[in-house]
């Protein structure tokens, strides 16, 4: 995957399905099936940054100079971090009703969700024990646990459950050290050098994930972010943090982001839908957000509900998860692009989601104007054309992997559709969406 942004990490090794067998290989075998019946996820990046309105938490690192072009918080790189670190005192969202953001999501779609517990800025969304630089700390005006209130409520709305964690902390002084050396995303010093230093840092992340997973009730995802942090000089002795959440969610899918391997349970092409040469032998997991940034940045442009909807039929026909990021506001809500959005797919979603929800994908050339799915039943199969897409006139069977022996319907209204004896369907009999793409369900015959 090349990369097209700072914050984007290469993969560290060849993103291949593992044939090594594992105590939790046959656990994982049926979760990830589980996993690819979802189909859609909303990933939530939330915290500081989102007072400030910039790009996450990447501008603190010095070295990230990307970060900062053009839209620097401050000016002087000192003040910027300083008057970063201090927004803990500002960020209030006492607007936030994770009640209603589950049910905004429930109805646009989306089957699971992900939250950011900790970004790599070191600011928890949730009551850790570890640090005061945390919502509803000593220093924070948010008396309320967010992570708790999420998980609740999108629990309730029977939601799949995912945790997001940074494995780099850099408000942490054992992954930067309090001193006036250049820092960029990587721990400030050398590791092997200051073990006593490092270990310290390993038994901080170690606790804080079993935090998140002894104390916050059934999670289906462990989603770890910072794909330099975890092996080699920064080894967090990842076979110990994975017995550890699994202690108390021994169904746990692990996402050791960009790392391969054991921990790396399924991988996350990120604002990429692969081609078909490109497709991981891996389960995967597209993730694109709705606007530009993944946080809420004031000035952000957010895609069409088309595009979006394109994106989601092209990543499931791939046999791909989508996940889109929402990035809520400082006061805890929903812009009003991201509420439009998430009503117009949901309502394109409620024609559709037979071909769409617990589908297989059979990956191979074919025609470019049509998308596929596959029912597990053998039996099964449905087509989508996006409405940007030429639907006048008649078309061909063929282009649908359909024939007259079959039996075709229209996927949005149930009505069976009369083919013409030359093998043809045109396409006046099909329904046409306002967004998204016309669906077909064809049932084999033969």
């Amino acid at each position: 995957m090349s990369e097209i942004r700072g914050d984007i990490e290469e993969a560290k090794i060849n993103q291949e399905q593992d044939t090594m067998i594992y105590p939790e290989t046959e656990m994982l075998r049926k979760r990830l099936e589980w996993f690819q019946d979802l189909k859609l996820g909303v990933i939530f990046h939330y915290g500081l940054y989102a007072e400030a309105g910039i790009v996450e938490s990447w501008q603190l690192s010095e070295k990230d100079l990307w970060a900062r072009e053009g839209r620097e918080f401050r000016k002087d790189f000192k003040q910027l971090q300083l008057d970063y670190w201090n927004l803990i005192s500002k960020f209030n969202p006492t607007q936030l009703n994770a009640k209603k953001w589950a049910e905004d999501c429930k109805a646009a779609g989306f089957k699971y969700c992900i939250f950011t517990t900790k970004h790599h800025d070191g600011f928890n969304l949730f009551n850790t024990m570890t640090t005061e630089y945390k919502v509803g700390g000593k220093l924070s005006p948010f008396k309320r646990d967010i992570l708790a209130e999420v998980f609740d409520a999108f629990r309730e709305e029977g939601l799949g459950i995912g945790a997001y964690y940074s494995k780099a902390d850099w408000y942490s002084p054992y992954y930067w050290l309090d001193d006036d050396t250049i820092k960029g995303r990587n721990a400030s010093y050398d590791t092997a050098a200051h073990p006593e230093i490092w270990q310290k840092y390993v038994a901080f992340v170690h606790e804080q994930i079993r935090e998140i997973t002894h104390q916050y009730g059934e999670i289906d995802l462990l989603w770890l972010d910072g794909g330099w942090c975890g092996q080699g000089k920064e080894d967090l002795q990842m076979d110990r943090l994975a017995e550890i959440a699994r202690e108390k969610q021994p169904e746990l899918i692990m996402v050791d982001r960009m790392m391969g391997g054991r921990h790396e349970n399924y991988v996350t092409p990120e604002r990429k839908i692969p081609s078909l040469a490109e497709i991981p032998t891996k389960v995967w997991e597209s993730n694109i957000p709705i606007g530009k940034d993944w946080g809420y940045v004031p000035t952000d442009r957010f895609k069409s509900s088309q595009e979006l909807l394109d994106t989601f039929v092209d990543v499931v026909s791939k046999g791909g998860n989508l996940i889109l990021g929402v990035g809520p506001t400082p006061q805890g809500t929903f812009t009003q692009e991201e509420t439009t959005i998430l009503s117009e797919m949901g309502t394109w979603v409620d024609l559709y989601e037979e071909g769409i929800y617990h589908t297989r994908a059979q990956a191979k050339e074919r025609d470019n104007h049509w998308k596929l799915t596959f029912h597990k039943d053998g039996q099964t199969h449905y087509a989508f054309r996006s409405i940007l897409e030429d639907s006048t006139g008649p078309f061909r069977l063929q282009e649908i992997e359909a024939t007259t022996e079959d039996t075709v319907f229209d996927l949005a209204t149930g009505e069976v559709l009369k083919v013409s004896e030359d093998g043809t369907l045109d396409f006046s009999q099909i329904h046409q969406p306002a967004i998204g793409s016309i669906g077909l369900k064809v049932i084999k015959n033969n």
